[in-house]
């Protein structure tokens, strides 16, 4: 069975392998939901364990992002409108973003999180729509990406640049050396 999962569908690709995993008699009950898990923890073992049940002979990482501005989470933005709500609510302000990674290679799932503060200067409607017009924005948590455009309004960060990106590579390469699976390939094995 293969799925096809773009960058910005995963959700969507999820919700259709649960489905056919189901229809086909191979799908396993996620295992209970853990209530102490931040939303991206949550969403990243959901999605190494979907994986897995299809690709059991190689290792799965799996990573998910989360914003959160004042208790609220951002998620991708749906219309323009949508986007300069959340950009509004980022703007001249500090925000969190959480980014679960994790690690499946056998009959249990690691799970890492890598929580960073960001801080934005403030937009104007003008910054946002032209922002929106660039199409950065879409499919993004927050509807920014600091490895882009949206890297102007970040002011100042603390934590992990990677993790707000998408992947945080320092707890990242934790987990693959924990699992015994090299992080470089050069002279040096870390």
């Amino acid at each position: 069975m293969q799925v096809l999962v773009r960058d910005n569908n995963v959700d969507q690709a999820l919700r259709v392998l649960k489905k056919r995993m189901q229809r086909e008699g191979i799908f396993r009950e996620m295992k209970q939901r853990r209530a102490y898990e931040k939303p991206s923890e949550r969403k990243t073992r959901e999605k190494a364990e979907a994986i897995w049940a299809l690709h059991q002979d190689l290792p799965v990482l799996a990573a998910d992002t989360t914003v959160v501005v004042n208790q609220e989470i951002l998620g991708k933005p749906e219309s323009e409108a949508d986007a300069a709500a959340m950009l509004g609510k980022l703007s001249g302000r500090e925000h969190l973003v959480h980014t679960g990674v994790a690690l499946r290679t056998g009959p249990s799932v690691k799970v890492g999180i890598s929580t960073t503060q960001v801080w934005f200067e403030s937009l104007t409607p003008a910054q946002i729509h032209a922002y929106w017009a660039s199409g950065e924005p879409q499919g993004k948590a927050g509807a920014y990406a600091i490895q882009g455009l949206g890297a102007v309004f970040v002011s100042n960060i603390a934590g992990s640049y990677t993790g707000v990106m998408g992947l945080p590579l320092f707890e990242t390469a934790q987990m693959l050396r924990h699992a015994g699976i090299p992080v470089w390939r050069g002279q040096l094995y870390v």
